[in-house]
């Protein structure tokens, strides 16, 4: 695995610490409706005020392309913030210039912590230009991202700053990049990834480096439906990406060179129509019938994987099976999911999910706190699976 610089690698005492944090929250009637991601970064927090560093914390909110724009301030999430750490929270109502300054020098070193305001009020952040991550960088001594769902962009907060400070990751961050390599860049074999979700399209880079890492793939959703088609097999109604065929087929040629087993439904639930609690049926996929919609995998396929998940060490997840937002059609993520859960727990499986679709999945099957590692980083986790490098994880390489 790949060393990264951590906070013990920080000048700390006496320090003033720039904290890139991801508090892009759900809100409702102006009050935060979810704080899973402030309680993600309070470790973090915690540990700088341990060693003595005044704590300063910047992130972004919405997409306000570069302007102020009211609804968007961070100032409700201030509260919030507070609350989870038990401290007060100043908030500076800019996120550089004077009042930052000012905001940040009344701030005590042991009893409060700073939030600046929305990073993309300004458009230097997005464009990550040099003279505003100068100005971020003139507000603190040392730089910790903390952010790695936000770490697939080159913005001024989690690329351009950290050439200007001394930088590190912190506790969430290393938490993150830890388990996705443990899953996909030296994990324990063998491998299975089970990638889903609607479209082939959306993940075809996706499929295409999993394929050349794992030793078990297992393609759900309606995704799974276009290599069904691929294979001549009639998908009746069922949302397929016809236009794909020879994508989805140069995908299994991949992943047969690579020695990597495919797993597509053999046995599927369809219906006539997408609706809470339709009428279904379970045949083997060669008799779908024109005019229904593969909804999800039968119990006989259900079977088939949990025994794939028994013979592996390694489980890295990525969509689901169904169209789990409507019962019954959430039956085979539910029963994989439990599964996954259950060896985790004995110690048999490492098991490391992530997407905003999946951790849905895995809540809703009551399992997201019993995987290893579940990631609520949407396009950082994808562009990781691609293969890709991340900007403001790349930059805090040792």
């Amino acid at each position: 695995m790949t060393a990264y610089k951590t906070i013990n690698d920080l000048p700390l005492t006496g320090a003033t610490a720039l904290v890139r944090a991801d508090l892009n929250v759900p809100m409702k009637d102006g009050r935060v409706s979810d704080t899973t991601r402030i309680e993600a970064v309070i470790p973090t927090i915690r540990l700088l005020m341990e060693k003595g560093a005044k704590v300063v914390v910047m992130s972004h909110f919405g997409r306000p392309k570069g302007k102020v724009v009211p609804e968007m301030s961070l100032e409700p999430v201030a509260e919030a913030l507070s609350q989870a750490l038990g401290l007060e929270v100043l908030f500076a109502r800019d996120c550089i210039r004077d009042h930052a300054r000012a905001t940040i020098e009344a701030a005590s070193r042991t009893r409060q912590v700073v939030l600046l305001e929305n990073l993309r009020f300004h458009p230097g952040e997005e464009a990550n230009d040099p003279e505003f991550a100068r100005e971020l960088a003139s507000l603190g001594t040392v730089y910790v991202n903390d952010a790695f769902s936000a770490a697939h962009r080159a913005h001024a907060s989690t690329e351009g700053i950290a050439h200007l400070l001394p930088s590190a990751a912190g506790l969430s961050m290393i938490a993150e990049i830890t388990a996705l390599s443990q899953a996909l860049e030296a994990p324990e074999r063998p491998v299975v990834a089970v990638v889903g979700g609607a479209k082939i399209s959306t993940k075809l880079d996706v499929l295409g480096n999993v394929v050349r890492k794992v030793d078990h793939l297992i393609i759900g959703g309606a995704m799974a439906n276009t290599f069904l088609f691929a294979e001549d097999v009639d998908v009746g109604k069922s949302l397929c990406e016809r236009d794909l065929k020879d994508t989805a087929l140069d995908i299994l040629g991949q992943a047969v060179k690579a020695g990597c087993h495919i797993h597509l439904p053999k046995e599927v639930v369809v219906a006539r129509e997408l609706t809470e609690g339709a009428a279904t049926r379970t045949v083997p996929v060669r008799e779908v019938g024109a005019d229904k919609m593969i909804l999800d995998v039968g119990p006989k396929e259900l079977d088939v994987l949990r025994r794939v998940l028994d013979e592996c060490r390694t489980l890295l997840w990525n969509g689901p099976l169904g169209a789990f937002e409507f019962k019954p059609f959430d039956e085979g993520t539910n029963g994989l999911a439990k599964k996954a859960a259950e060896l985790t727990e004995a110690g048999k499986l490492l098991t490391v999910a992530g997407g905003g679709d999946t951790v849905a999945a895995l809540n809703n099957a009551g399992v997201a706190d019993k995987f290893s590692h579940v990631s609520t980083a949407g396009g950082a986790f994808l562009e990781w699976l691609e293969g890709k490098s991340l900007p403001g994880v790349k930059v805090l390489e040792v």
